[in-house]
């Protein structure tokens, strides 16, 4: 008997302890960009072949490029290997809005105090929020008016924003709005760079 009568372990119980015993929880490792051996890039499109090695650490991942396999394929003795085809990640995407011209647009616009961009202040504060730029600390009510009060979370300024209590439908023209004011800042910053 393999244990004492004192435990009662079912086989399969006894099979996962002994195969979880031998093979340890291995790090999932992501497709490398260039050859492990070469050092070259992979082009998007290109054969690459994946080769994992046991070692006392558990696993290692090796990607190599389809000219190297071909040098090397008799020389080594790799766990496991396969031929895939590389593709390369997608580019960040762009910021839909960067962080300085919202910030220094809605700056601009509190500033002008007009009544027709109630909107668009309220929609950068909501946008600057969620890039925690902003953070709010209370919400107040004036004669029916809600206002909204930010501080900025690097300098602890305060804003004072109005709610205008969009409707669902309003939001895509005020988006819309709020773009079209972007579009003159981010044209004068690629500018300036």
């Amino acid at each position: 008997m393999l244990f004492k009568d004192s435990f009662a372990f079912e086989p399969f119980t006894i099979l996962c302890l002994v195969v979880a015993e031998m093979v340890p929880e291995w790090e999932i490792k992501a497709r490398a960009r260039q050859c492990a051996k070469s050092q070259e890039p992979f082009a998007d499109g290109a054969i690459i072949y994946t080769m994992l090695f046991r070692d006392r650490n558990g696993f290692r991942r090796e990607d190599i490029s389809e000219r190297v396999w071909s040098e090397i394929k008799g020389q080594v003795q790799p766990f496991s290997f396969w031929k895939s085809k590389y593709e390369a990640p997608p580019p960040p995407a762009p910021e839909p809005v960067p962080k300085e011209s919202g910030e220094s647009l809605l700056r601009k616009l509190i500033d002008e105090d007009q009544p027709d961009y109630v909107n668009a202040r309220y929609v950068l504060s909501i946008m600057l929020e969620r890039k925690k730029i902003l953070k709010q600390v209370d919400v107040r009510e004036n004669s029916g008016v809600k206002f909204l009060i930010y501080e900025h979370a690097k300098t602890g300024e305060v804003f004072i924003i109005e709610d205008p209590r969009l409707k669902l439908d309003q939001l895509d023209s005020v988006q819309q709005e709020v773009y079209r004011l972007l579009a003159p800042q981010s044209r004068m910053q690629q500018q300036e760079q």
